[in-house]
């Protein structure tokens, strides 16, 4: 059983305001309400990819809709979350090759609000939850703190 599954519903890093974002667009994205009656732990439990996961993917090897999907929905929590702090509209956009490298940019106005350069998506996934919490915080402050220091271009 994967860390995910162990988390209790009560245990503070589900309360992590990147988490709540993200199991909104999860739970937005139920148009037949297929996971109405499925845990918050069950919808993040794909973001898990603990070492003994991890080794079972190969090195190399073609990203599948659904990893591209959680990367997206990871990145718009993160553009959410941005916007909550910021009141600055973010666009992502991702453009990638068929090999799974490519880049997220986050836009707010005509600033680059955020820039990740992506490598192995086929192996996108985080070792514990903890661990995207302090992903996704990571990209919101960075994410913020530009919006800070160029206010006019990013409201423009």
């Amino acid at each position: 059983m994967t860390e995910a599954a162990n988390i209790a519903q009560g245990d503070t890093v589900l309360d992590a305001p990147i988490i709540k974002e993200l199991i909104k667009l999860w739970r937005a994205q139920d148009t037949h309400g297929s996971w109405e009656n499925r845990s918050d732990i069950y919808l993040l439990e794909p973001y898990i990819l603990d070492s003994a996961k991890r080794r079972q993917l190969p090195i190399v090897g073609d990203p599948d809709p659904d990893t591209i999907r959680r990367l997206e929905l990871f990145f718009d929590a993160v553009a959410l979350s941005i916007e909550r702090e910021t009141a600055v509209m973010i666009q992502p956009m991702l453009k990638m090759n068929h090999e799974g490298f490519g880049r997220m940019v986050l836009i707010g106005g005509r600033l680059i609000v955020l820039n990740k350069q992506l490598r192995d998506v086929h192996r996108f996934g985080f070792e514990s939850l903890a661990k995207l919490v302090g992903e996704g915080d990571k990209y919101v402050k960075d994410g913020v703190s530009m919006i800070r220091k160029f206010p006019s271009v990013a409201n423009y």
